[in-house]
């Protein structure tokens, strides 16, 4: 059968139940993680700040909210290789070719989307210092994305008009409008989508480069300096950098407000151009980079809300992703809109025929 984005989404919602106790019991129990050298002497610089220079991958099956199948932050190595190598046969049944005698779909039905062969969202769930997490969000510790009454309103309404509105080009997702990639990939905090997860470091005194694979934007941190004027709003917002001992701080505010709905797969992230993101990266092996970032906005959540995520040294290079502003995939959404709407006036004047 063909595989498509509900299929991914019933596999995703499968996982649970993958990792019962009878699945467990026919299993090996498997050994934990083992935590990170807490005296580990990173790779240089010329000027003596730790290397991040290369090709890092966030692809994970850990999720920015902890879901419901899970009581706590750590999961248990026997439940996490459960649900990864449950998963992995559930791709594999999921990627076989389309039966050729199926026929085609009734007419008005779903027609399905990407073939999960075009997936890869990763195979194992996120480390951090020999713990298995189940969300990269540590705090609040319900996993879950604190917002006020007000702010989840605001949020809420914002999605529901970015996605039924197909009146201004401008409204629709940056995703859509390949000005910057889906689900807060490059825009801080940086978070895991369902492919392209890649991202590369460029480093020099007083700039530190990180390149997007998706939408294939690079943010440019200067090391520092202050931020810009507050009217002046980029895709990726207005990042600056320090040195705290051999961790890079970056404060990111004033976004582009074009972004500020960020709709993936697996999450929903809301911010306000004016919103404020702290990152650290401390690199902790030769194979990875704790990422932790900090949200604050006490207009939108309750608290500054934290999250913790393994940024895992991997082979490159990015090759481009080659979608950009008006390509044809917007003109086709607004062009089918204003079809419909043809379609519905010249029915209602002809009685509904």
């Amino acid at each position: 059968m063909p595989s498509t984005l509900k299929t991914w989404l019933a596999i995703s919602a499968s996982l649970a139940i993958m990792a019962s106790p009878a699945a467990l019991a026919q299993e090996a129990m498997p050994s934990a993680p083992e935590a990170w050298d807490p005296d580990y002497e990173p790779p240089r610089m010329p000027d003596g700040t730790p290397s991040f220079q290369g090709v890092w991958s966030k692809a994970s099956l850990t999720v920015l909210e902890r879901t419901p199948q899970f009581d706590g932050l750590v999961i248990s190595p026997a439940v996490a290789t459960a649900i990864e190598q449950g998963r992995e046969k559930a791709m594999e049944a999921s990627n076989q070719p389309t039966d050729p005698n199926e026929g085609a779909p009734e007419a008005g039905n779903n027609v399905g989307g990407y073939n999960t062969f075009w997936m890869d969202p990763g195979t194992h769930f996120g480390v951090i210092d020999g713990e298995i997490r189940s969300s990269w969000i540590v705090d609040p510790e319900d996993g879950q994305i604190p917002y006020t009454e007000a702010g989840e309103a605001e949020a809420t309404a914002a999605v529901s008009n970015m996605r039924n509105n197909f009146d201004d080009p401008e409204v629709r997702s940056a995703g859509e409008r390949c000005t910057v990639g889906f689900g807060s990939t490059g825009a801080p905090p940086m978070l895991n989508v369902l492919y392209n997860n890649h991202i590369q470091f460029f480093q020099t005194p007083d700039v530190v480069s990180v390149l997007v694979e998706m939408n294939h934007n690079a943010r440019m941190i200067r090391i520092g300096d202050e931020h810009r004027s507050d009217d002046l709003h980029q895709w990726l917002g207005d990042s600056v950098g320090s040195w705290d001992g051999d961790t890079l701080v970056v404060e990111t505010t004033n976004f582009h407000p074009h972004n500020s709905v960020r709709t993936a797969i697996r999450h929903e992230v809301y911010l306000q151009p004016d919103s404020v993101v702290e990152e650290r990266f401390t690199r902790v092996s030769d194979d990875a980079i704790l990422y932790e970032f900090t949200v604050t906005d006490p207009d939108l959540f309750t608290q500054p809300w934290k999250g913790e995520m393994p940024l895992w040294k991997t082979d490159g290079p990015i090759y481009e992703y080659a979608c950009h502003e008006g390509n044809h995939a917007l003109p086709g959404i607004l062009a089918g809109a204003r079809r419909k709407e043809t379609v519905a006036a010249n029915g209602s004047s002809s009685g509904g025929q």
